[in-house]
């Protein structure tokens, strides 16, 4: 499982830590190291997106205009599952 947290860094830089899931309640939860939230501009209460990928797991900044796009999405394949299946072949 990887995980990639796609921000706007004060400088292009690349930075591998490994993080430590925890339970939380019924969750897991993660933990970033402090300097990588530091250079993210990331603090306590922040919102992000995990997103599932064929590579693993992508934390992105949390966009409420994009959230609402998703719902859109997902509401329109639902609607239009056939048609989409049709289209993919």
């Amino acid at each position: 499982m990887a995980f990639c947290l796609k921000a706007k860094p004060r400088k292009a830089t690349t930075m591998t830590k490994e993080v430590t899931l925890r339970q939380a309640g019924g969750s897991v939860s993660a933990t970033l190291p402090k300097d990588m939230a530091d250079r993210l501009r990331l603090e306590a209460g922040d919102r992000i997106l995990a997103v599932e990928t064929d590579r693993g797991i992508l934390l992105t900044p949390f966009d409420p205009g994009a959230e609402q796009a998703l719902k859109i999405a997902a509401r329109a394949a639902k609607k239009y599952r056939k048609a989409l299946r049709e289209l993919a072949k």
